[in-house]
C-alpha cells in the first residue's frame, strides 16, 4: 500500500498534530455541508483559525488527500482563494437524475443569464429584452439571493450577488466572472435536457 495519507499522518503525531487533524476534519465537514465554494475566512471561522495561510495549508492538505483517494468526490481550489467539494464530472451522468430539483427553471435562468452578462443593468432593459414575465423572474431571483438592486432615478439597477458567484463557482471579480459565464450558461440547458430525457426513459421503463 501507499504511505499514509495526510489525515493519518497528522492524527498519529503530537497534541498539536491532533489539533491540526481536527481542523482538517472540520474543513472537510464545512465544504461538504456548504455545497458551494467557501473562502478562507469562512473556513477559518469554522475551525477557529485566524491565519489565512494556515487555513490554506490545511485546505490544500485536504485537497491532496482527496486526490489520492479512490472516491467520487473531489476538492478544488478556485480563484479568489476559495475551495469547493464537488462530485467528479465522470460520475455526474450516472447520478444526475437523483439530484434535488434545480434552483431555477429555464425562464428565470435565461433572465439571470441576461442580467449577469450585462450588469449593472436597468430593470426596464431586462423587461424589454425578456418580456413582461421577467418581473416574476426578477422577484424570484432576488428571493433566491442571486441578484440585488438599487434605485437609479425612476428605475432599478440590477446586479448579481456574491452568492450568485459562489452558487455557479464563478470568480467574485466581475470581469473574470463574465469570461466564465458563457461556458456555464451554455452547459446548463444541455444538462437540463439530458435530465428530462433520462427521467422520461425511466418512466417508460416502469
Amino acid at each position: 500500500m501507499n504511505g499514509k495519507n495526510q489525515r493519518e499522518k497528522v492524527l498519529e503525531t503530537s497534541e498539536e498534530g491532533k489539533l491540526e487533524g481536527q481542523n482538517l476534519i472540520l474543513l472537510e465537514a464545512a465544504l461538504y455541508v456548504a455545497g458551494r465554494p467557501l473562502d478562507l475566512k469562512t473556513l477559518g471561522s469554522v475551525a477557529g483559525i485566524r491565519s489565512k495561510r494556515t487555513v490554506k495549508d490545511i485546505a490544500r492538505g485536504l485537497l491532496k488527500e482527496y486526490k489520492e483517494r479512490n472516491t467520487a468526490l473531489e476538492i478544488l481550489e478556485l480563484e479568489d482563494e476559495r475551495f469547493v467539494m464537488q462530485l467528479k464530472a465522470a460520475f455526474s451522468p450516472r447520478v444526475r437524475r437523483l439530484a434535488v430539483r434545480p434552483l431555477l427553471s429555464m425562464g428565470p435562468l435565461k433572465t439571470l443569464s441576461y442580467i449577469a452578462y450585462r450588469q449593472p443593468v436597468q430593470q426596464k432593459l431586462v423587461i424589454e429584452a425578456r418580456g413582461g414575465h421577467a418581473y416574476a423572474h426578477i422577484r424570484a431571483l432576488r428571493e433566491a439571493g442571486l441578484i440585488e438592486w438599487e434605485k437609479d432615478s425612476k428605475t432599478r439597477v440590477i446586479r448579481t450577488t456574491d452568492y450568485f458567484a459562489d452558487y455557479f463557482g464563478l470568480s467574485h471579480d466581475p470581469k473574470a466572472a463574465k469570461q466564465q459565464m458563457r461556458r456555464i450558461f451554455d452547459e446548463i440547458p444541455r444538462r437540463m435536457e439530458t435530465t428530462a430525457l433520462q427521467g422520461h426513459s425511466d418512466d417508460s421503463a416502469r
